[in-house]
């Protein structure tokens, strides 16, 4: 559920990669690192791809789970500068209330749940929810209406600024303390361009081969069980 909020990835970019965890787990379940963890451990090499820095901490330093001792993994973080990632915020985010973001909340929405738990803890429900509990309020006061949706849709924005702020001191602290191996791969570039195919150039180029050179040598210089985490 909530597809569009999630920004879940579609069927055309999984590009016929099997993805694991997406469209697996109940909305209203309170899904916990934990959780995460248990799901993770399978028979095969694991590939962690995206989401919480928290989860995949806890999958990686938890000694309950032995993955320092199952497997040499190494990070690959694929960062941005700050004032262009903003504004790619600020874009995806309109994309996403132009896909009709506000529908998806609405079909979802339930004014006395709890929106501090599962699925609907992710930044741009609480948001719309706010929004949809007011809209209730105004009767045939279109201007207001449009006042409050785009209060939360601005917050929906600060919250997700706030949320990579929070992702970036995270990373920090978990090669400065942690001292995990990370390479640092700079794709500001690809995030300033507009056409398509100049973008998909760039993409190639700057984030898509280096990573694929990083990988191919940790697999010829390793012959431990290997485990790859994305950032």
């Amino acid at each position: 559920g909530l597809e569009i909020v999630t920004n879940k990835i579609t069927h055309a970019e999984k590009q016929g990669v099997r993805h694991y965890l997406l469209g697996e787990i109940e909305p209203d379940s309170n899904f916990t690192a934990e959780d995460f963890c248990l799901k993770s451990i399978t028979q095969c090499v694991p590939i962690i791809v995206g989401g919480s820095n928290s989860y995949i901490e806890k999958l990686v330093e938890d000694h309950v789970f032995m993955f320092k001792h199952k497997y040499h993994s190494f990070f690959i973080w694929i960062d941005v500068e700050q004032s262009v990632l903003n504004r790619r915020v600020d874009t995806r985010v309109d994309e996403m209330v132009n896909a009709w973001l506000v529908d998806e909340v609405r079909q979802f929405f339930i004014p006395d749940a709890d929106y501090t738990k599962g699925i609907r803890r992710s930044i741009g429900v609480p948001e719309m929810a706010k929004y949809l509990r007011e809209e209730k309020n105004i009767d045939g006061d279109d201007e207001s209406k449009k006042m409050i949706l785009q209060a939360s849709i601005s917050s929906i924005k600060r919250n997700t600024r706030i949320l990579i702020c929070n992702q970036l001191d995270k990373i920090q602290r978990l090669i400065n303390e942690k001292m995990w191996s990370v390479h640092h791969i700079i794709a500001t570039d690809v995030f300033k361009e507009d056409r398509k195919e100049v973008v998909d150039e760039a993409w190639r180029n700057t984030v898509l081969q280096p990573c694929l050179d990083i990988v191919e040598r940790f697999l010829k210089n390793d012959d431990h069980n290997i485990s790859i985490e994305c950032a």
